[in-house]
């Protein structure tokens, strides 16, 4: 930011524009992926709706595209397009503005798995030791209801 003078009131201009030197519209990009983390062109298109309207998905894509293709001279590449998902239509976009991407942390959490035969024995022998217990508790319940000549529930 840069401070402006000559008003009553100290005024700030933002210049990531200048700074990375991106057009107006890598910038709202740029933006919602900090904002708002990872995300597909799609949804950039509808979170930056109010920031600035891009035409389409495709030109979404393509300012990403920009971004990524981005040449060591000019700094870099300031986003990078993530693996696809399991179970997901599209591929999310994350920005570089903070070094890498760390992989581990935008990946979906694997399925843990399956228990083993001495988790399954465990947990059939607490059934079972549950199912007693409420067996019991039912039978003092009965037992409370006929002691005060209440019907059963």
């Amino acid at each position: 930011m840069l401070e402006s003078s000559g008003n009553r009131v100290t005024r700030f201009e933002h210049n990531l524009l200048r700074a990375v030197g991106v057009p107006e519209q890598s910038a709202v990009l740029l933006g919602m992926l900090m904002l708002r983390g990872p995300q597909t062109a799609g949804e950039l298109r509808l979170n930056t709706e109010r920031w600035y309207r891009f035409l389409d998905i495709a030109s979404v894509d393509g300012f990403l595209e920009e971004m990524q293709e981005r040449s060591e001279d000019k700094g870099g590449p300031l986003v990078v397009k993530l693996p696809r998902a399991p179970g997901a239509r599209e591929q999310r976009w994350a920005h570089l503005l903070t070094g890498p991407v760390d992989m581990e942390a935008t990946a979906p959490p694997t399925a843990r798995a399956s228990a083993t035969d001495d988790e399954l024995i465990a947990l059939t022998r607490r059934v079972a030791a549950l199912e007693d217990t409420v067996a019991t508790l039912q039978a003092q319940c009965r037992s409370l209801h006929e002691q005060l000549g209440l019907s059963q529930p």
